[in-house]
């Protein structure tokens, strides 16, 4: 399955961050459901993932919070 890349500004600079599209897709769900940003819900996961890599505190995320929905 083909990863989407995706950039967001993350603490003032540029990154991008690779997901299968089935996560992006609750993402792209819940920051629609929660009027936020892209930006915003992925520098939240950052604050909080310690030393986690981003990619995977993402998919973690989005797996919580589809099991929330």
């Amino acid at each position: 399955m083909p990863l989407l890349k995706r950039s967001v500004s993350l603490a003032g600079h540029q990154t991008s961050l690779s997901l299968e599209p089935e996560f992006w897709a609750v993402i792209d769900t819940a920051i629609r459901a929660d009027k936020r940003s892209l930006a915003s819900l992925i520098a939240q996961i950052d604050a909080e993932r310690g030393d986690e890599p981003l990619a995977s505190s993402v998919r973690v995320w989005a797996l919580a919070r589809h099991a929330q929905d």
